[in-house]
């Protein structure tokens, strides 16, 4: 493939601009959302029509083929990415509007990125007569956790487990780093025919930092006609129905699941009483926590620790705290640090007030 795109990207980029008279033409990467046309956005839609070409994944195509009719169709395979981006900027030279289907988001391991490599290959820039247009759509990250309740409310990540582009230690590392650092994580690619212990290493990985019952929400082929949704737990998700059309849900350590609904408190309960609405002792609303950075500076300040220590204790770099407290000390003395009076001036000219 690497030798048919050079061979490809060589030429287009000789002949680009050759015909100054030929209209240009579009490429527009479209998200088409989980699948139903009913949450296309309109601008996909507008986009799709006004398309000469339809380029995409096969099972993509199908999702719009009542959108589609009279058109050039192009179909292509699961990884014929490139091909699909090549296909794309040559329908565009020669003056037609393309639109590049991709499932989801253009932009969430969709089709934006591989077209961007091509085009900037071939020696196209924003400013070339080649318009490209992303137009972004419901990705299976928020669609699947619509579907499930409200798992997304506090910090989240997504992260794929398709090694078929990414070495599996860069993947177990971004796992590992999630699951100690609490975040929900959505598993993207979780499972294939042939990629089927990527799953369990995951399991692993989360198990030596979460609660074994920690909730999992497993979404396949949301809003589309086999959904299915699956409630399980940590320690049980490999024991599910996961495939290529799954997004594994895995919450956090405050995550619950209560009359068929999983959701992941915000965090308002630690600062306000939720029946009065009122806020608990030392918190004040509108400001940062007690336990917020001030609060927290005030603490190890006053820990008598070392930053090894503290280190220990917060589970992050000794570095990073020992920086700190020296940031904090020169704070402290602003003879000793010059540029106090200019950053302060600059924050207040500025109108910061929290």
């Amino acid at each position: 493939m690497n030798d048919a795109m050079n061979t490809t990207m060589n030429a287009a980029s000789n002949d680009a601009n050759n015909d100054a008279s030929k209209k240009p033409g579009k490429i527009m990467l479209v998200g088409i959302g989980p699948g139903s046309n009913d949450h296309l956005t309109a601008r996909a839609r507008a986009a799709i029509a006004e398309a000469d070409t339809i380029i995409g994944y096969v099972t993509y195509i199908r999702l719009v083929t009542d959108l589609i009719e009279g058109k050039e169709i192009i179909k292509k395979s699961m990884t014929e990415e490139l091909d699909r981006a090549i296909e794309a900027y040559e329908r565009a030279k020669q003056g037609k509007k393309v639109a590049l289907v991709s499932s989801g988001d253009a932009g969430v391991y969709g089709m934006a990125g591989p077209t961007f490599e091509v085009l900037f290959q071939a020696g196209w820039t924003p400013d070339s007569a080649i318009e490209v247009e992303i137009v972004p759509g419901a990705s299976a990250l928020n669609t699947c956790a619509a579907l499930v309740g409200a798992p997304l409310t506090h910090d989240f990540c997504a992260i794929s487990l398709s090694d078929l582009l990414t070495p599996w230690p860069v993947i177990a590392r971004r796992l590992n780093a999630a699951a100690d650092a609490d975040f929900v994580v959505a598993l993207y690619n979780p499972k294939s025919g042939r990629r089927t212990r990527q799953i369990q290493e995951a399991r692993r990985l989360f198990l030596a930092h979460r609660r074994p019952d920690t909730p999992v929400a497993i979404v396949k082929s949301a809003y589309r006609p086999k959904q299915r949704i699956e409630f399980t737990t940590l320690d049980k998700m490999t024991e599910c129905d996961i495939g290529m059309l799954s997004t594994v849900l895995i919450g956090n350590s405050s995550t619950f699941v209560r009359d068929g609904l999983m959701v992941t408190p915000r965090g308002y309960a630690s600062k306000y009483d939720v029946e009065s609405g009122g806020t608990h002792a030392g918190e004040q609303a509108g400001r940062s926590l007690s336990t917020g950075l001030n609060g927290w500076l005030e603490t190890i300040r006053s820990s008598g620790k070392t930053p090894d220590e503290l280190a220990t204790q917060y589970g992050l770099p000794a570095s990073y705290i020992a920086e700190t407290l020296a940031a904090e000390t020169m704070a402290e003395n602003p003879a000793e640090n010059p540029e106090t009076d200019q950053e302060n001036d600059g924050e207040n000219a500025a109108g910061a007030s929290t």
